[in-house]
């Protein structure tokens, strides 16, 4: 830090008078020896004029020390103004350097978070992989209660671990896709070994069955209470893929379920309510609910799925956006209900579908706006349902769809509008039932329709409005419709022979 070192300044000034005086005398006294030190003559009197000069003289000595005074207050001002400039540079310096300081300490302190921070991310990998590891493990056990100890595990893994959740939604998957029997319904039947001779049924066997059963279960209930949350909420999985693909559902519930996101796949997945009694231990499942899910997003396959048995429900869903696979999935039996179910948007899709058996209804649907296909699919057997169901809006098509035996039934349905399409469908057996269906707009198509058998009934249907067209249709067996007063056919109604 710089330092002014100054006098005291009555010092200064007592100094700088007596150099002054010393000068003065000195060339005073010089002056005289160069003169010869001529001597000096005192009249008896002093005249005003020597006194005036005299007078001239002592106040010209005092304002000479007046003049030595102020030069040395004007040079003490100006050290001291010189020293204040020194010292705001010099604390410019300093402040310089506590900005510097600070930056290298902020600097430094970054740098510390940072290798905290990769290192608590380091230790939290290696924490969530150890968890990963530990959670596989029990998965992998031969214990039952280990391994739902493991199917908790992982989901709470899921949870916790953003990056890893899919992965772990895979191994919970992957665990579901495993091959796996469901035990038979029949208290009587018993499995046997392979070669069909000596039934292998005991304890044992009823509680691994049961055990495994319950594990199963509890991973398909730990899926859908995450795809129930709002999407914002940390723990939901919408959004992320689920690939249940060639899964066995004996049971589950996906009821208020929300399907906003990402791939879910039920391709060749097979729903079946086969009971077995080991030893009167009853398996009372089988039941898999969708009832009001939500379809609002993403791509959901049932393709190649198989319904032998059991019930399956979408009751009340709502399908708005997305696609909804169905595609050569066969029904062969059990109950698929879509009662009450919305399409308003989206495609839903039963393309080559087989209906040979069982029961799957759309009882009071609604089909508002939604592309509704069962193109090329088989009615072979069973019964599908549209009791009650509302078209008004959209597409329905049956387009190539062959109806050859069982019942589809459009009992009191209303068409009120869109376009239901029956184009180049085949009836050749079974029964397909219009009673009371209301037709008051849009378009009911028949076209090319090829009706070689079975009965087509309208009975009791009412023709207020919109078109039922059976332009090019082919008949070997003509629909029934209701006596029309006056032998006059409904307005709408077109006939290739009226």
């Amino acid at each position: 830090m710089p330092e002014l070192r100054l006098w005291g300044i009555g010092r200064s000034i007592a100094l700088a008078v007596a150099a002054a005086l010393l000068v003065v005398g000195s060339l005073i006294a010089a002056a005289l020896w160069y003169a010869g030190w001529p001597g000096l003559e005192r009249d008896a009197t002093v005249t005003a004029a020597m006194l005036f000069d005299l007078l001239k003289l002592v106040f010209a000595v005092v304002a000479g020390i007046g003049g030595v005074a102020a030069l040395v207050v004007a040079y003490r001002r100006q050290r001291v103004a010189e020293h204040t400039n020194a010292l705001a540079e010099f604390a410019h310096q300093l402040a310089h350097a506590a900005d510097l300081r600070a930056e290298v300490t902020r600097a430094l302190a970054e740098a510390a978070d940072e290798r905290a921070k990769i290192e608590t991310d380091r230790n939290g990998v290696r924490l969530f992989n150890e968890r990963f590891a530990k959670a596989s493990e029990q998965l992998g056990s031969e214990k039952a209660a280990v391994r739902l100890a493991g199917v908790y595990a992982m989901a709470g893994l899921a949870d916790d671990w953003r990056e890893g959740r899919q992965t772990c939604i895979d191994v919970l998957c992957a665990y579901l896709r495993m091959p796996y029997t469901p035990p038979s319904d029949a208290s009587n039947e018993m499995p046997t070994q392979a070669d069909g001779q000596a039934p292998i049924v005991d304890a044992e066997t009823v509680r691994a069955a049961r055990e495994e059963r319950e594990v199963r279960h509890t991973v398909i209930r730990l899926v859908g209470r995450h795809l129930r949350p709002a999407e914002d909420d940390a723990t939901s999985w919408s959004g992320c893929d689920l690939d249940f693909t060639g899964a066995v559902f004996d049971g589950g519930d996906f009821s208020g379920v929300t399907f906003s996101g990402g791939r879910v796949s039920f391709v060749g997945a097979t729903f079946s309510a086969e009971v077995v009694a080991f030893d009167e231990a009853t398996f009372s499942g089988g039941r898999v609910f969708f009832d009001y899910a939500t379809f609002s997003g993403g791509n959901v396959s049932f393709d190649r799925t198989t319904f032998s048995g059991g019930r399956v429900s979408f009751d009340a869903g709502t399908f708005t956006d997305g696609r909804v696979s169905f595609d050569w999935t066969t029904f062969s039996g059990g109950q698929v209900s879509l009662e009450g179910t919305t399409f308003s948007g989206g495609e839903v899709s039963f393309n080559a579908c087989t209906f040979s058996g069982g029961w799957v209804s759309f009882g009071g649907a609604t089909f508002s706006g939604a592309e509704v296909y069962f193109n090329g699919a088989k009615f072979s057997g069973g019964d599908v349902v549209f009791d009650g169901a509302t078209f008004s809006g959209g597409l329905a098509s049956f387009g190539g769809a062959t109806f050859s035996g069982g019942e589809v039934s459009f009992g009191v349905a209303t068409f009120s509008g869109g376009d239901v399409v029956f184009g180049g469908a085949t009836f050749s057996g079974g029964d397909v039932v219009f009673d009371e269906a209301t037709f008051s707009s849009g378009e009911v198509s028949f076209n090319v329709a090829t009706f070689s058998g079975g009965n087509v009934v309208f009975g009791g249907a009412t023709f207020s409005g919109g078109k039922v067209v059976f332009d090019e249709a082919t008949f070997d067996v003509v629909p029934t419709f209701d006596y029309w007063p006056n032998g006059r056919r409904p307005d709408g109604l077109v006939l290739p022979w009226a």
